[in-house]
């Protein structure tokens, strides 16, 4: 693409071009941050070090929350520096790696999800077949597909973006490269490179939202034959699992399922996939649930023999 691109470097206008706004919303987004680093970094730890933590859902638990720290981690951390710099600039080549971790990391964390909803299915529809089906090698091999399907999508993605030749103007209205923003830079026709690009991105939400519906909604009908207390559990697990969901899935429809346009909103919808949603993982999936509060305090308990010693 360099052969063919009169861009080097691409401009981000960010949330405000106002230096006193600029300053509040980098202030807000390291908090922000911080808490993400700090709350799924102590989910990964725990199930780690927790003993009693075995089962395949703190497995895809943990891998879901490093999956979120990554996340967040390719766009937030430029959106706080650039908010200290005059101008807020990105190298070609950087825009592209950009683009490659964000679908990455953003497929995969679609593919745990889904994997989430299939051991809560397996759990509570199928409880006497859990430990067969979902067994230590099987659950190796779908976290590996998992991290192997957003891999694929990246890929696409990205090898897609890559071959388009860019003449400008070298100005994205958003904080981070993405593909839709990226592609207005382009000097050719577009229109067969935005379908792909729509199927690719479309066909992994559609798949993924279908099945977590699906899984979920034979959860919610195979209830009617469980004790009250048994309800009661399942549909505490299965709120939390949705409104995770939910929080994900909406806004990255809203951008990827749509023709290649770039809105005013998709600044702020973007904040939702990329910041909110792994900020509320920890709150939702975990610090609600008895079995990690149980094994955060064992944790603390032993981080305080070990400082006394």
């Amino acid at each position: 693409m360099a052969a063919t691109s009169n861009v080097t470097e691409i401009i981000f206008l960010g949330f405000s071009q106002n230096q006193g706004a600029q300053k509040v919303i980098s202030v807000l987004f390291l908090l922000l941050y911080v808490a993400i680093l700090l709350g799924n970094g102590l989910i990964v730890v725990t199930i780690m070090a927790g003993k009693g933590l075995t089962s395949p859902m703190y497995l895809f638990l943990s891998y879901l929350s490093f999956a979120e720290i990554c996340y967040c981690s390719v766009t937030a951390p430029k959106l706080i520096l650039d908010s200290f710099m005059e101008r807020k600039v990105i190298s070609l080549k950087g825009c592209i790696t950009q683009i490659f971790f964000l679908h990455f990391f953003g497929g995969t964390e679609i593919f745990l999800l889904t994997l989430m909803a299939y051991d809560r299915y397996v759990a509570i529809c199928k409880p006497l077949h859990y430990t067969v089906v979902m067994n230590r090698r099987a659950c190796g091999l779908l976290v590996g597909a998992a991290w192997g399907g957003g891999l694929l999508h990246s890929v696409g993605q990205t090898v897609l973006i890559f071959q388009l030749p860019l003449c400008g103007p070298k100005v994205l209205d958003h904080y981070f490269c993405d593909v839709h923003p990226v592609l207005k830079l382009a000097c050719s026709d577009t229109f067969l490179i935005s379908m792909l690009i729509i199927t690719n991105g479309g066909s992994i939400s559609v798949v993924s939202f279908t099945g977590l519906l699906a899984s979920y909604v034979v959860i919610l009908r195979s209830l009617r034959t469980q004790t009250s207390e048994g309800r009661r559990k399942a549909l505490s697990t299965c709120a939390s699992h949705l409104a995770v969901v939910a929080l994900f899935f909406v806004p990255c429809s809203f951008v990827y399922m749509r023709p290649c346009v770039t809105l005013p909103a998709d600044k702020i919808v973007a904040v939702f996939y990329t910041v909110v949603t792994p900020l509320l993982n920890p709150v939702i999936y975990s610090f609600r649930n008895a079995e990690v509060q149980n094994a955060l305090r064992r944790l603390m308990g032993r981080k305080g023999s070990w400082e006394e010693k």
